[in-house]
């Protein structure tokens, strides 16, 4: 049978932060996308706004914030899981 410890020692950082920015990376692109193709829905940009300080639909220089703060984001969320994930792995292991 597989060990349980063994499982959440192979959770890392690392790969984690990068598979979680690209992915709201990619999310950030196809909502704006979206935002660009059907302007008529602004949904998106009220979506993001909030989320994203300094992002702008129609700006270049918004944009780019966007892409950087929607990265960073996905390292947070793997800085603060991963060891999250850990001691309550290991607590429930014991």
């Amino acid at each position: 049978m597989n060990d349980p410890t063994q499982t959440t020692s192979n959770l890392r950082i690392g790969p984690l932060g990068h598979s979680l920015s690209l992915l709201l990376l990619i999310s950030y692109l196809l909502c704006v996308g979206f935002g660009l193709i059907a302007p008529e829905s602004m949904q998106m940009y009220q979506a993001w706004a909030p989320l994203l300080p300094g992002f702008e639909l129609l700006s270049f220089s918004g944009f780019v914030i966007g892409l950087i703060e929607a990265y960073l984001y996905g390292w947070y969320i793997a800085i603060v899981f991963v060891p999250l994930y850990r001691w309550f792995a290991g607590r429930s292991g014991s």
